[in-house]
């Protein structure tokens, strides 16, 4: 198997696969008469095809237990995919460059409490991983008819773990 090691996610990393959601660095102004402060435009939201519709879903996850075989990534090629963590509790995020219709190279990153991801359309990318504890995530993505899933399976899988 394969090594791949898990780095901290950066805007800069991870800008090639799609959006980072955090506070940080994120433009913001007052609204609500100077009660509540907007983060405004964290990432793009893409729905395309027949009939598209942007959902807006919960998820609840159960951790998994690094290290772990990644023996699967899949793209969404009609909408982007985000996951907004509810709780402190951070996640994995495996994603890969597409080479020629298949995924090239994963790049495994740990999001830090409170961050996020946008996953860009098209973007191959392992299945929402949990870390340490049960996590709530707001998911955004595309609702509509058309094929939007396609799954690829490694002839070897990857060995993810701690570098």
């Amino acid at each position: 198997m394969k090594s791949l090691p898990i780095r901290p996610l950066s805007r800069d990393a991870f800008a090639p696969f799609g959006d980072v959601i955090e506070l940080d660095e994120a433009r913001s102004f007052p609204i609500n008469a100077g009660k509540c402060v907007r983060y405004h435009d964290l990432a793009k939201v893409e729905t395309s095809g027949p009939e598209a519709r942007t959902l807006v879903s919960l998820l609840r996850g159960e951790p998994y237990d690094i290290p772990l075989a990644l023996t699967m990534v899949e793209r969404h090629p009609l909408g982007s995919q985000a996951f907004i963590p509810l709780t402190d509790n951070s996640f994995l995020v495996v994603v890969a460059p597409d080479e020629g219709g298949e995924p090239g190279e994963p790049v495994a990153f740990e999001t830090a409490p409170g961050q996020g991801v946008n996953i860009g359309r098209n973007v191959w990318h392992g299945i929402l991983t949990p870390l340490h504890a049960v996590s709530d995530f707001v998911v955004i993505d595309r609702g509509g008819s058309g094929c939007n899933l396609e799954e690829h399976f490694f002839d070897k899988p990857y060995r993810v773990e701690y570098a």
